[in-house]
């Protein structure tokens, strides 16, 4: 059980961890993307503004920084030597009319051509056409469009996504590392405290184990001297209830024990099934109840055999005190993947029940019923067992029915 939880904690830690990094990854990669356009765009623009040149500061200088050019910080005296850029103009029919390849080297009339096709089917005033930002924008005599090489900020904007997912990932990596050194000392607490619940069981089932048997072998003698009277069967009875939850909690103690491996073995799923089933039988009789048990032929179960009797046995034992009087009980065996064993009851008082507490320890769902022989840890034990064979255990509701679904992988 330790164990389990100190790797529970483990994952949820690293999926946290996992979580938040990718969203400040993602948060970076989007904001360096939207950087990246912006910037191309501050070039466009300045660009189209100046009808597809690169504007002269010498000539022309700006009146206004902010005004004429977008950025200040991005256009400067030296930007135009550094901006790799070329610009069409096209007339009315959208036939270009003229190029300016002054400023690029390593395009041709050919992809001049196509590009332009490519940015005026788009239909979008910008984009991006193999490592160029464009922008359409009008002229005095049609279209026109600029292309701004934007390879060289897309490699460095690239390289710094690049070395941001690095350097996550590598805090991440030891982060989950810290959490698996530190995840013993968190859980250290719980173990003392676990153990010290396990001695506790221990030691009760010693102490109470001898003064119940003495007490039941001291009935047998009054009742032979006396005989039978309603006050020593009442003490029998409780007795045998003190018993019961004793042995249950015995149980479930050993059940947590992470040294407690399980002998598994194959055996026929389907006779356990209809073995105790019969035994109920007579029971639900007697309660006024029926049951019925439906199983599929030759179903093989994988685990130990006498667990999953003990399984079937706490199922039905809720059935039986949990149906309707004049209700009815049907259990199914089936496999498909894996055995899966249904058993549903009737309950008219289903809707009032929380189905996410039925597998805690000492809960009842009924809390009208102080005095009918449960505990309230006969489902946690059915879950242990089933968790210690690798399987799911689940309860669910309809109409006036709750069941129970094991499905045993």
């Amino acid at each position: 059980m330790i164990y389990n939880l100190r790797k529970k904690f483990i994952k949820i830690s690293a999926l946290s961890i996992l979580i938040v990094f990718s969203v400040i990854f993602a948060g970076i990669a989007v904001t360096n993307r939207i950087q990246l356009n912006n910037t191309m765009d501050t070039l466009a623009d300045v660009i189209a503004e100046n009808g597809g040149h690169f504007p002269d500061f010498a000539r022309q200088p700006p009146q206004r920084p902010g005004k004429d050019f977008p950025d200040r910080g991005i256009i400067t005296e030296e930007t135009r030597f550094s901006t790799r850029f070329f610009t069409v103009w096209l007339d009315s029919n959208y036939i270009i009319t003229q190029f300016n390849t002054d400023f690029i080297f390593s395009v041709d009339k050919e992809q001049i051509a196509d590009y332009t096709e490519k940015a005026l089917n788009s239909h979008k005033e910008r984009g991006w056409i193999e490592g160029y930002r464009y922008k359409v924008f009008n002229h005095s005599e049609g279209k026109a469009v600029v292309f701004v090489n934007g390879e060289m900020n897309s490699t460095v904007s690239n390289r710094f996504v690049i070395l941001s997912f690095v350097v996550l990932a590598c805090s991440g990596f030891i982060l989950i590392l810290i959490f698996i050194i530190l995840s013993k000392r968190v859980v250290k607490p719980i173990a003392e405290s676990y153990e010290k619940q396990k001695q506790f069981i221990t030691d009760a089932n010693h102490e109470l184990k001898t003064p119940l048997t003495l007490i039941m072998s001291n009935v047998d003698i009054v009742e032979e001297e006396l005989g039978k009277s309603e006050w020593l069967d009442d003490i029998r009875s409780e007795g045998q209830r003190m018993t019961k939850l004793i042995n249950r909690l015995v149980s479930l103690s050993r059940m947590d024990e992470e040294q407690n491996v399980l002998q598994k073995e194959n055996f026929d799923l389907t006779n356990v099934v209809y073995d105790v089933a019969s035994e109920f039988v007579q029971l639900a009789c007697e309660n006024n109840k029926i049951l019925y048990c439906l199983a599929q032929p030759d179903v093989a179960g994988k685990g130990d055999e006498a667990h999953i009797r003990q399984l079937m046995s706490i199922l039905l034992d809720n059935a039986v005190k949990y149906c309707d009087t004049d209700g009815e009980i049907h259990i199914d065996l089936t496999e498909k993947r894996h055995p899966v064993i249904t058993v549903e009851n009737t309950y008219t008082d289903v809707d009032n029940i929380e189905l996410d507490k039925l597998f805690d320890r000492f809960y009842r769902a009924d809390k009208a019923r102080t005095y009918d022989g449960s505990f309230g840890i006969g489902l946690s034990l059915a879950k242990e067992i089933v968790n210690k064979h690798g399987g799911e255990i689940s309860v669910y509701k309809k109409d006036k029915i709750i069941g129970f679904k094991v499905e045993l992988k």
